[in-house]
């Protein structure tokens, strides 16, 4: 990809806040930040508590300041300049990286059981994408709970509470009584109830620090052999230890979770061209890239004598794409 990557925030809280508050906060925000940023400097985009809305909010205030109405940020309504498959985009890119470290090993993403912890963008498109390609996402969470479906998230449900109602995950039972929910007052200590159900593959979705190395142990011990995460940095750097010393396909967030940023991109060059891609297109484009970024991270790894370590690969092959353009375009 064409680009870098820089990380931004705010410590405000929107929960318990308002539309109002929400987006006079963004237009205060963005009056700070305009002269920051834009499109061939800096383009931030969303993450948590970030969506379309608040970016709307951002670019509104963006536009009104410059008077320019360009691709400055990304995850845009599709109305203004958007990209379809943006907001999918590091949920799939999540699974389709889990399915070229499966591929690696002779097995398929297929008929597996996945554990997906959050309940937000990167959690309902890595469920959505999972039944795409035939696995079966069996749970979901957020700050208060989590949901465990034997039979198989509903995602239609889960998209209803948190992308319309936005609340909390609790309210699934009313429509599937069957389904267990564990409050995060009786989570295991020092562990999430998301890890310790039994499945085959697990997906980190919500933030970071969320695995930690009693989750992992548990995991392990249930039979989890791939690991791929949606979130920044989700697992501790003892449960990564667990995961790489026992081998299993393992998906650093910094390499797994590369699907949004890839879109952002995709975003970027559509805006250059003032055009709008149809969705095919754009998954197909990024289905290419996670495979790309795989290989990279795989190839890499066998280079440096450990072939199953894509920590490593993503480490080794981040830093020398950074060295080498700093050296070819001269160091002061």
């Amino acid at each position: 990809m064409p680009i870098g990557g820089g990380k931004g925030g705010s410590d405000f809280d929107p929960k318990g806040k308002s539309d109002n508050e929400i987006m006079r906060f963004c237009q205060a925000f963005m009056s700070e930040l305009y002269r920051h940023i834009g499109p061939n400097c800096d383009v931030p985009a969303g993450d948590i508590g970030v969506g379309t809305r608040e970016i709307g909010y951002l670019f509104g205030q963006y536009k009104r300041l410059t008077g320019h109405y360009e691709g400055v940020l990304t995850g845009k309504g599709l109305t203004w300049g958007g990209s379809l498959g943006r907001k999918e985009a590091t949920g799939y890119g999540a699974v389709y990286f889990a399915q070229n470290m499966l591929a690696d090993r002779g097995e398929n993403i297929r008929d597996k059981t996945c554990l997906v912890s959050g309940a937000g963008n990167v959690s309902i498109y890595t469920i959505e994408k999972l039944y795409e390609l035939g696995a079966k996402p069996v749970t979901c969470s957020d700050s208060q709970g989590t949901i465990h479906d034997k039979n198989g998230i509903d995602l239609g449900l889960l998209k209803q509470l948190k992308e319309v109602q936005r609340t909390s995950l609790e309210a699934y039972l009313s429509e599937h009584p069957d389904a267990h929910y564990i409050s995060s007052r009786d989570y295991p200590q020092g562990g999430h109830a998301v890890w310790r159900i039994q499945a085959d593959a697990a997906f980190p979705c919500a933030t970071q620090n969320e695995l930690t190395e009693s989750d992992a142990e548990i995991l392990l011990a249930n039979g989890v052999t791939c690991i791929s995460e949606g979130a920044n940095m989700p697992s501790t750097k003892e449960a990564v230890d667990l995961f790489l010393k026992a081998k299993v396909a393992y998906g650093p967030g910094k390499a797994a979770n590369a699907g949004g940023v890839a879109t952002s991109q995709l975003e970027m060059a559509q805006n250059s061209s003032m055009e709008q891609w149809p969705l095919e297109k754009v998954d197909e484009k990024l289905k290419q890239i996670m495979a790309n970024i795989h290989r990279q991270c795989a190839d890499t790894a066998a280079e440096f004598g450990d072939a199953t370590n894509l920590v490593l690969g993503a480490n080794i092959a981040g830093f020398r794409k950074v060295a080498d353009a700093m050296i070819e375009q001269g160091v002061t």
